[in-house]
């Protein structure tokens, strides 16, 4: 799918003509290992986002209505947006200016020891906010991935057919379903996603799939970010949740990294990397 060049002369004019009173701040490119939307440092306190890619066209106005209502139950820092761009003959999404959230990404093994936990606190914190009679969400976290099940497949079989990865698909599918009201998500809590302080969870990034529904969604961190320890720790602190909830957790990580691998084995390593090191939490030796 084409992705949309953005450059600094690009941001430099959107800022200008669309909120001037920023205009004149340093602007720099942030490399990072998402596609689907470019950022930009604006000055040291600010961010501009845009969506790069048809499918996140509608993250900038998503993110506004969703991140002021969790953020402040959140333990953590979150981009909190502060202006929604719009389109123009240069740029045809709208997009938006953002808190810069500072830390880095780092893998499980990196980091302080107790990280198993703080995500813990993280999903119960944001899984308490009221989520009122808002519908449930599309994608990550409705009410079944049945939707996707022959494209689960056609994915399993192409990046080796391992019958074990099928099971654990077809278990997540006959787990009963969450039948109570639906929760907060952020529904893509990986690498990615994590900003770390001196080894300390500090901030969350990306609330582009952010929404209402079945809290398993989160739940899949326990494979798309922790080891095994840190898992056992993680489902230890949330133990309110039954097996059927794992087994859906399972199911929705198995989703992601099942989809990815073959999406971006050859174009970016780095999510690619995500999608092989949650199989390998979820079934090892799966590529032998």
């Amino acid at each position: 799918m084409s992705e949309i060049a953005t450059d600094v002369a690009l941001v430099r004019e959107l800022v200008r003509t669309q909120f001037p009173h920023w205009r004149g701040l340093p602007i720099r490119e942030v490399a990072h290992g998402g596609t689907s939307n470019a950022l930009y440092r604006l000055g040291d306190e600010l961010a501009v986002r845009l969506p790069r890619r048809e499918w996140s066209s509608g993250d900038a106005a998503h993110e506004a209505q969703v991140v002021p209502v969790v953020a402040p139950s959140l333990p953590v820092a979150v981009p909190e947006p502060l202006e929604l761009g719009s389109p123009t003959e240069s740029y045809p999404h709208q997009w938006s200016v953002v808190r810069w959230v500072d830390g880095v990404m780092a893998p499980a093994e990196a980091v302080d020891e107790d990280v198993a936990i703080r995500l813990a606190e993280l999903v119960r914190a944001l899984q308490s906010v009221d989520a009122g009679d808002r519908p449930w969400k599309t994608g990550r976290g409705r009410v079944s991935g049945i939707e996707d099940d022959a494209a689960v497949r056609s994915c399993i079989a192409e990046i080796g057919g391992n019958p074990r990865l099928t099971a654990i698909w077809e278990e997540s599918l006959t787990a009963p379903r969450w039948e109570r009201p639906g929760r907060w998500l952020h529904a893509d809590l990986h690498e990615g996603n994590l900003l770390f302080t001196g080894g300390s969870l500090t901030g969350v990034i990306d609330w582009g799939s952010a929404g209402v529904g079945d809290p398993a969604a989160d739940l899949m961190t326990a494979w798309l970010y922790l080891d095994s320890c840190g898992r056992k720790l993680f489902q230890r602190e949330l133990a309110e949740f039954d097996d059927a909830d794992w087994a859906r957790a399972r199911g929705w990580a198995l989703h992601l990294a099942v989809l990815a691998l073959p999406y971006y084995r050859e174009t970016n390593r780095f999510l690619a990397g995500i999608a092989s090191r949650t199989l390998d939490q979820l079934c090892p030796g799966w590529d032998d």
